[in-house]
């Protein structure tokens, strides 16, 4: 008699030391157990400076920085490496980039000082630093739902002629303070501009990058239903607490 061989899923972590601010590894923390609680076995990859992208991953995560680690990671992700992640989208890889690496998935970030930081062009998209810094409960309109979220950026992002924003602001300032859009989707990888962690309090969301992920690897995907109530009293107060502090 056969066993039938468990499903696994390889998380690619984008320079977890460097980039992981504002709660951000809670995201990588959050896409892990909720495919445990599903018996999916999880392989956790931190990828880091002068590293190649491995081509078995399904979901990577690229977190915030500060201005100095930004400028490391901008000059690392160069070259056969952007070309590494860019050729895993393409072939169906999750992904989800949150501030400093939403940036450099655009064309390039210009900050307040020194030369502007080349992107890999995964979004055509362009981020500047702005005059002001939006820190507050972002809400924002998507096709998962209701998303929360937590904004502290002084970047100006702005998304080229038919790129699919990521959803629209009820609460916050999203991409520019402007638009009224927030973060980017390109098949199936996502840029935004929400720490918070945004994976625990969003599990539609977590749970379709793990869907992703299974058919980035199997072709297909099963997700058995799971207990959300801890999820949805999170993402309701934080909700709640957006409305009303605005």
């Amino acid at each position: 008699m056969t066993t039938e061989s468990p499903r696994c899923l390889v998380v690619g972590w984008l320079y977890g030391t460097k980039m992981n601010i504002y709660g951000d590894r809670g995201n990588v923390l959050a896409i892990a157990q909720r495919a445990r609680w599903r018996d999916i076995d999880v392989e956790i990859r931190e990828i880091g400076f002068g590293e190649s992208i491995p081509d078995d991953v399904d979901i990577f995560f690229w977190g915030g920085g500060q201005d100095q680690e930004q400028v490391a990671v901008s000059h690392d992700m160069q070259g056969e490496k952007a070309e590494q992640l860019r050729t895993s989208i393409e072939n169906g890889a999750a992904m989800l980039a949150v501030c400093g690496g939403y940036q450099l998935l655009g064309h390039e970030y210009r900050p307040h000082n020194g030369e502007p930081l080349r992107g890999i062009g995964l979004f055509d998209a362009t981020s500047m630093a702005g005059p002001e810094r939006f820190i507050g409960n972002v809400v924002v309109n998507s096709r998962w739902g209701i998303l929360v979220g937590f904004e502290n950026h002084s970047g100006l992002t702005w998304l080229g002629e038919g790129v699919e924003p990521l959803g629209k602001i009820q609460v916050g300032c999203g991409n520019n303070g402007q638009d009224g859009t927030e973060g980017a989707i390109y098949r199936n990888a996502i840029g935004c501009y929400l720490h918070g962690a945004l994976l625990p309090k969003n599990p539609a969301l977590t749970d379709w990058l793990v869907e992703m992920g299974l058919r980035h690897r199997y072709g297909s995907a099963d997700l058995p239903a799971i207990d959300d109530d801890l999820e949805r009293r999170a993402h309701e107060t934080a909700m709640q607490r957006a409305f009303t502090t605005r």
